[in-house]
C-alpha cells in the first residue's frame, strides 16, 4: 500500500486559493508572533484537508443511488420536493446527508443520468442539520433523469457556515454515478429526493461517504432500512 495516497489525499482545485491565503497569513503572523504562526500553519493544513478530494470506489450496478456527500445520515422524512427540481406535489422520501466542517466537501452524483433541472434558491444561512434548512436557507437544486426514465433530485444547501455553493455541471450536461458535480464550503447539507416508491436503504444516524455509501436501490426489492442507535 501506497502510504503516501493515505497521507497525501489529492485537493480539489477550488480549494488552491483559500490554502495560498491561509499560508500567507501565517507567515505574515510569524512577524507579529511566534506562535500564531504554527496557528496558522495548523489552520492551513485544516483548509488543505477541507478540500480534499479521494478517489472512490464507485457501486457500477444497475439502478443504485450513491451519497452525493461525505457525512452522516440527519433526516429521512416523506416531504414534497421543492418546486423547482419539477418532481411534483407528490411528497416524496428524502434522505438527507449532514456535513460538518471535518467531512470531504466534494458532491458527487448519485445516480447516472442526464441534468434535467438547474435551480439556485437565495435564502437564509441555518444550521444545516434543521428540518427547516431545506426550505430556508441558500440552497442549489439538481435534477438528474436516469436512461429509464427515474428522476432523482438532488439539493445542495448552505449551511450556518457555509457561504458558497459551487455547481459545475449545467442543464443537459451527462453524469456518470459517482461523478464530481459540486462542492459547498464550509459544513452544510445533501438532500437526495428519490423517485416514489423507492425505500431508503440507509439509517438515521449511519456515516456516508460519498460516491460509495447506497442510498437506495431503483430495481430491487423495496425494504426500508430500520436503524439502532447503540
Amino acid at each position: 500500500m501506497n502510504m503516501l495516497k493515505i497521507v497525501a489525499v489529492p485537493m480539489h482545485r477550488e480549494g488552491r486559493k483559500f490554502v495560498a491565503i491561509f499560508a500567507a497569513v501565517s507567515v505574515g503572523l510569524a512577524l507579529v508572533w511566534e506562535p500564531l504562526f504554527w496557528l496558522g500553519c495548523g489552520l492551513t493544513v485544516w483548509c488543505y484537508y477541507f478540500f480534499r478530494d479521494p478517489v472512490r470506489v464507485v457501486p457500477q450496478q444497475e439502478g443504485l443511488v450513491v451519497s452525493p456527500a461525505d457525512g452522516v445520515v440527519s433526516l429521512i422524512q416523506d416531504v414534497v420536493p421543492p418546486a423547482e427540481l419539477g418532481l411534483g406535489e407528490e411528497p416524496l422520501q428524502r434522505v438527507s446527508v449532514f456535513m460538518n466542517v471535518f467531512n470531504c466537501h466534494v458532491n458527487r452524483a448519485p445516480v447516472a443520468g442526464k441534468v434535467t433541472h438547474i435551480a439556485y434558491h437565495h435564502g437564509k444561512f441555518l444550521n444545516a442539520s434543521l428540518d427547516k434548512a431545506s426550505e430556508d436557507n441558500e440552497r442549489n437544486g439538481l435534477t438528474i433523469e436516469s436512461p429509464d426514465g427515474a428522476r432523482i433530485g438532488v439539493v445542495q444547501i448552505a449551511g450556518l457556515v457555509a457561504r458558497r455553493i459551487v455547481c459545475f455541471v449545467s442543464v443537459g450536461a451527462p453524469l456518470n454515478v459517482g461523478q464530481r458535480f459540486g462542492l459547498i464550503r464550509f459544513g452544510s447539507r445533501l438532500d437526495v429526493y428519490l423517485p416514489k416508491g423507492v425505500s431508503p436503504q440507509v439509517a438515521v444516524g449511519q456515516t456516508a461517504v460519498a460516491g460509495e455509501t447506497i442510498l437506495a436501490d431503483l430495481v430491487g426489492p423495496q425494504r426500508q432500512r430500520p436503524g439502532i442507535m447503540e
